[in-house]
Order: structure tokens, then C-alpha cells, then sequence
């Protein structure tokens, strides 16, 4: 017979004929892996990229009902752009994340695993499972790369700096993460995850530096987190669906953007979109919705809910001409059923609600319902529209292409 793992161990104590009871957790059922036993040393200046794959390798091909990759705390790796690759044996795979990880301090000093793929720093790959958490730092080290965009001097294009390629049921909690050289953390073909507690940090003039990019995923959950970054603090691009956006403080950034989506007529669609309960503090956007002209596609079943403004610059927007002059290849995106709603607060410009649409496609069912924006500066706000159809409800300020209740 099959012997089976136990969670729930009793030991009986025969003298005192009485019953001590042990309830195993899950890190006890979980192998640990400390990357200083593989000999790293987490002094910030030895490159430790060599103990952490040896230490990810067993981890990975350990077959366990979990694996934990341990990063100690009070300590600092500087790593090179680093490929974690699965699948893994474990159906559950750890990255306790205590310590300080930091990209090297130049441009030139970077290695790459691959000379023809510049694209991210570290990365994880069809990883099923795949927990990071505690309370650790990541520190891209991004100023030397934003001085090279800056200047028009980059041989590539800036790397992200953690970025997820189909991992399902992937989790993220509770880091701080810095000074990325491009977006902090991107999601692609990742489905099932959940991003919570985390504290992106970048300069407002850092070039691109979105906080999160999700693209191609589905059924993906970001909640409760700060962003303040030079980009937006969350992109929502193509092949996203179910995406729901929970309690993001936002601010300094480019707010929360679904799209761009059809550039050089690329066909690009997201659809079923929930940002709720989120505050954009001094944005240069709010809520976004960006589209090419000339792309195909759609976004579509999008919504804004429960949105504080502070100081917000061009808090409410549809621009399905974000470029007016790449008309060329199809008719446009599709923009529909979209809805803000209950979105309150002060706006720096005077544009506080912009919905400028593509006359040969138009935005259809745009709903408009509960929306306050006064001006921060004691200015009037008015808002401007074209090629709309929709409803406004209980609107500061009037929405004039749009019907009235």
C-alpha cells in the first residue's frame, strides 16, 4: 500500500496519559533553499548570480509539496540579468525575498544570458505556482539607463526589471520595489495571479517606468498597493481580460491606462476591466483609455469606480486618436460600454473629462454617472467630447455630447 504524507501528527505521551497534538504549517511541509549555503555572500558587491541559480536549480527540480528559494535579510545581492526557468517538480514554489536585490551600478557591467534578448532583468518562466514575498527590496538601479534614454545613447531598448512569462497561479506580496531601468514588473501570459502590497518607487521624470504591465493575461487581481513612478502606475495592453484593480494609490505617475492598443495597425482587444476604490494624487492622467488610429480591435466592458482625485492633470479620458497620424492601416479600435463612475475630487487642468473619439468608428455606450471634478486652482473645468455616444448622470462639468438624466 501507498504510504501518504501526514499534515496532522499526534505523538501520545503514555505517562501523563495525555495527548500533545502538532499541527505542521505550510513551512514545514516546504524545503528550503538559502542561497548563502550555495555560496553567496550579500555584501552588494560580489556578483551572486552563479549561487542563486545553483540555489533556484534544486529548488525548482526538488520534489516536495513545496520549495523555498530563501534571500536573508540584512543582506544585499547584486545580481546580473537572471533567467528563472521552470516548470518545477513542486506544485508550489517559494521566493522569500527578506533581503536587498540590486541590478549592477552600470550599463556596461551588465551580462546577458543572451546577447539577442536585452528585454528584462530577471526573469521567471512557466512557473506554476510561484509565490514572492517578504518584505524584501529589489533595486534596479535604473538612473544610468534613464540617462542613456535621456540621451539618445542606448544600444537597446531599457530593460524591465522583473518580468513573469506564463506563470500560472502566480502570486506577489508584500516587497518594495525601486528605480526600475523601464517598467518594474511586467505580466505576460500569466493567468490567475494576484499582486498585493507592494511599493514601486521611481522619480517622476524616469523615462517609462511603469509600475505594472499586463498584457495577454487573464483573471489577474492587483490590490491594496502604492505606485509612484515616471510612467503609468498600471498598463492594461493587449490579450488582458478579467483584470480587477483594487486600492492602488497612484501618484506621481501617468495614472491607470488601458491601451495603447492598434499601434501600426496591429488587431488588439481587452475587455471586462474594474479599477475601484483607487486615488490618483498629482497625475499627469487619471483613468486612460488610449488607442491608435489606424489599429483594429476593441476595449471593451471597462470600468472606473470610486476614484479620489488630487490635483489630478486630465483626470477622466478616451483618446482614440492618441496618435492622429498613423492612420494608415485599419479603421480603428473599438471603444465601448465603458463606464466612470463616482469619480470626485480636484483636477489641476482645466480639462477634467476629455472623450475624443474617431469619427469613422465613434465610442459607443459611454456612461458617465456621479462625476465631481472642481478645479484645485480655483479655475473654471470644463469638459470636451467628440464622435461619443452615452448617457451622463449627476456630471460637474457638463459632458455636452452626451445625453442627460
Amino acid at each position: 500500500m501507498e504510504l501518504q504524507f501526514v499534515v496532522f501528527v499526534m505523538f501520545v505521551i503514555v505517562a501523563s496519559s495525555s495527548c500533545l497534538c502538532v499541527r505542521l504549517t505550510s513551512d514545514d511541509l516546504s524545503h528550503s533553499f538559502n542561497v548563502l549555503d550555495y555560496g553567496a555572500v550579500g555584501n552588494g558587491k560580489n556578483e551572486e548570480s552563479r549561487a542563486f541559480m545553483d540555489a533556484w536549480k534544486d529548488a525548482c527540480s526538488a520534489i516536495y509539496e513545496s520549495s523555498t528559494l530563501v534571500i536573508p535579510k540584512e543582506k544585499t545581492f547584486m545580481l546580473q540579468p537572471m533567467w528563472f526557468m521552470g516548470p518545477c517538480n513542486s506544485p508550489t514554489i517559494y521566493v522569500k525575498l527578506e533581503g536587498t536585490i540590486i541590478a549592477p551600478n552600470n550599463i556596461e557591467d551588465w551580462k546577458w544570458p543572451n546577447e539577442n534578448d536585452r528585454g528584462s532583468w530577471i526573469r521567471f518562466s512557466e512557473i506554476n505556482g510561484l509565490v514572492i514575498y517578504g518584505g524584501g527590496l529589489i533595486d534596479g538601479n535604473g538612473a544610468p539607463w534613464w540617462d542613456c534614454y535621456s540621451n539618445a545613447m542606448c544600444e537597446s531598448e531599457n530593460p524591465t526589471a522583473l518580468h513573469f512569462h506564463a506563470c500560472e497561479n502566480l502570486i506577489i506580496r508584500g516587497l518594495t520595489h525601486i528605480n526600475s531601468p523601464r517598467n518594474h514588473i511586467s505580466l505576460n501570459m500569466c493567468h490567475g495571479s494576484r499582486i498585493s502590497k507592494l511599493y514601486i518607487i521611481a522619480p517622476n521624470g524616469s523615462p517609462n517606468t511603469d509600475g505594472i504591465d499586463i498584457a495577454e493575461s487573464t483573471n489577474v487581481i492587483i490590490e491594496n498597493s502604492k505606485i509612484e513612478t515616471g510612467d503609468d502606475c498600471i498598463a492594461i495592453n493587449h490579450g488582458s481580460t478579467s483584470i480587477d484593480i483594487v486600492g492602488i494609490f497612484c501618484g506621481p505617475g501617468h495614472g491607470i491606462s488601458v491601451g495603447s492598443l492598434g499601434r501600426n495597425g496591429a488587431e488588439e482587444s481587452v475587455e471586462k476591466i474594474y479599477v475601484r476604490n483607487c486615488t490618483f494624487n498629482r497625475t499627469t492622467n487619471g483613468a486612460r483609455i488610449k488607442t491608435w488610429m489606424g489599429g483594429n480591435g476593441y476595449a471593451r466592458k471597462v470600468t472606473f469606480e470610486d476614484i479620489i482625485l488630487i490635483e489630478a492633470n486630465n483626470p477622466v479620458i478616451i483618446d482614440q486618436e492618441y496618435n492622429p497620424y498613423d492612420s494608415l492601416y485599419g479603421c480603428g479600435v473599438k471603444v465601448s460600454d465603458v463606464t466612470f463612475r463616482n469619480i470626485r475630487g480636484t483636477s489641476i487642468s482645466k480639462h477634467a473629462i476629455q472623450l475624443h473619439c474617431d469619427g469613422s468608428i465613434s465610442c459607443t455606450n459611454i456612461i458617465l454617472e456621479g462625476i465631481n471634478i472642481t478645479s484645485s486652482i480655483g479655475e473654471e473645468v470644463h469638459a470636451s467630447c467628440k464622435n461619443v455616444n452615452g448617457i451622463c448622470t449627476s456630471c460637474i462639468p457638463y459632458v455636452p455630447c452626451l445625453s442627460q438624466e
